[in-house]
């Protein structure tokens, strides 16, 4: 799972990453030309495997990760520039998600954030960028009719981007275009930024978080939408665990910033997950809801994707329930499944394949 970062210059991005990564990014008040973005994944926390560790006393424990893009600020005009042709946007365009992050802090510099109106210039940046790709891959395509070129896998393309572009050019993001599956099939290669999904963070001084619910109602009709006290929790996160919590407290701030944007994520992309587990190692991968046996055992390792026999499984509630893998096999709740299987939150799985088949 990656999310790319995204937001005007001096919204607090890097902030943000470095609360929820860890990590030491420079932050600079003024603007640089960065070489190129901050890259870190974040470990998810889950607490199933802290249980599933006390049954199996593994070697290791791992856990599944989000893999956090901070990319450089959106300018007015970046689509119309190379901004979103570049690597950058390359990168912006590879990622599962986009989380925009808006200034909710006052700076001399900059004056009274407008978060809204933010908000609405990235949202016209986005679509220009999608625009003009559209626009030029239907120019292609009329090009090779006008020579007798166009093949029918070509058409189903060319009414998909048709579509798309009658969206973006009343302001609506590609997402909102119902495509039937071939369609969807078509423009995946292109990777529009308005078709992928995203969430907005409020980056808030510490004098306003908390006090934001006419903002928060505004970007909530169109995105889900979180908020963070960026600069205060990045000073949280430099203390020790017992006056971090104390702070939090005062402010109001329940979770960590990981674990709040990691729920959010999980919810909005639609990701679950499961499990393996023995003596080794206990782990948790995420894949989306509705992912297949198969997929899963893809997510561990292509072989087992193509040598699948099937799949033993059973539910961490029932394991807790029973007590050990022994007695959920004793009991009724273990079970065989088969590469159509519909994966469950919590599910345990331990995929049989045949080795001769991944040769």
């Amino acid at each position: 799972m990656k999310i790319g970062f995204i937001g005007l210059p001096k919204s607090g991005k890097t902030t943000l990453f470095n609360v929820l990564t860890g990590s030491s990014a420079e932050v600079s008040a003024f603007s640089t030309v960065k070489a190129g973005p901050n890259l870190a994944a974040v470990k998810i926390g889950d607490e199933r495997v802290e249980k599933l560790a006390e049954i199996y006393n593994p070697k290791r424990k791992v856990y599944p990760t989000i893999d956090i893009v901070d990319l450089a600020g959106v300018s007015e005009g970046d689509g119309k520039a190379d901004a979103f042709s570049g690597d950058l946007m390359k990168l912006a365009r590879n990622c599962e998600a986009l989380a925009i992050v808006l200034r909710n802090f006052r700076t001399d510099w900059q004056g009274e954030p407008e978060p809204l109106l933010d908000l609405s210039r990235i949202e016209q940046e986005l679509l220009l960028a999608d625009l003009i790709i559209a626009e030029k891959r239907l120019e292609k395509i009329e090009a090779n009719s006008r020579k007798g070129n166009v093949a029918p896998a070509q058409k189903v393309e060319e009414s998909a981007l048709r579509l798309i572009a009658e969206a973006l050019n009343k302001s609506r993001p590609a997402r909102e275009v119902d495509l039937d599956p071939n369609q969807e099939l078509a423009i995946r290669c292109f990777q529009f930024l308005t078709r992928k999904p995203a969430i907005v963070i409020l980056n808030s001084g510490e004098d306003r978080y908390g006090k934001n619910p006419g903002v928060l109602s505004g970007i909530s009709q169109r995105y889900p939408a979180i908020e963070f006290a960026g600069q205060f929790e990045l000073e949280l996160s430099r203390l020790d665990e017992m006056s971090a919590q104390a702070f939090m407290e005062d402010m109001g701030i329940r979770e960590s910033a990981r674990d709040r944007l990691t729920g959010l994520a999980y919810e909005t992309l639609g990701y679950i997950s499961f499990f393996t587990v023995g003596e080794d190692e206990v782990r948790a991968w995420n894949i989306r809801r509705g992912a297949t046996a198969l997929e899963a055992a893809a997510a561990i390792h292509t072989d087992l994707a193509r040598g699948f026999i099937a799949a033993e499984c059973f539910h961490y509630d029932d394991l807790m329930a029973a007590g050990s893998d022994k007695a959920v096999r004793g009991n009724g709740h273990f079970k065989l499944v088969g590469r159509d299987y519909p994966v469950r939150d919590g599910d345990i799985l331990s995929i049989r394949f045949n080795v001769s088949k991944t040769a």
